[in-house]
């Protein structure tokens, strides 16, 4: 097997890994909304799309290719050997907090250090939006922290 199709078999599984969680916190929205900091959303948390009301398998569509076009952006700021678990931990926050508040985090600089138990307990922090603790980032974390500890 070429690295080429061994890194392309590994993206596979982490996005597998991810985009149940993301779907589940995300929601499926077809129609666009507000998010609750204000932000235009639509499907599974789309910002930067047009805003059009979507059918479930554009929306499955367009997360898939987000959370490739995600992955590709954080790949660099995750350990290439860590586990999936926590690769898809990190790319379900990333698609949340975006790419680059990602790979700026103290989270990502742990994980670059192979202290993956302090890196996915950084999760627990992220549970604030416009100043305020949200419930929905705080269950959000608590998967995503799951996840990445190998509990879930």
């Amino acid at each position: 097997m070429t690295k080429g199709k061994a890194l392309a078999g590994a993206a596979v599984a982490v996005l597998a890994l991810a985009a149940p969680v993301v779907m589940r916190f995300e929601g499926l929205r077809p129609e666009p909304y507000r998010d609750p900091v204000g932000i235009l959303t639509v499907c599974y948390g789309e910002t930067h799309t047009q805003m059009r009301t979507y059918t479930p398998q554009e929306c499955r569509d367009m997360l898939s290719g987000s959370l490739a076009d995600h992955w590709e952006k954080i790949a660099a700021c995750v350990p290439a050997d860590a586990p999936d678990r926590v690769k898809a931990a990190s790319l379900s926050f990333a698609y949340n907090v975006g790419p680059a508040a990602f790979c700026g985090s103290t989270m990502s600089r742990k994980l670059m250090a192979r202290d993956y138990a302090g890196g996915c307990a950084e999760l627990s922090r992220w549970t604030y939006a416009g100043g305020q603790q949200l419930p929905g980032l705080v269950k959000r974390r608590a998967a995503e922290r799951a996840l990445c500890e190998g509990r879930a």
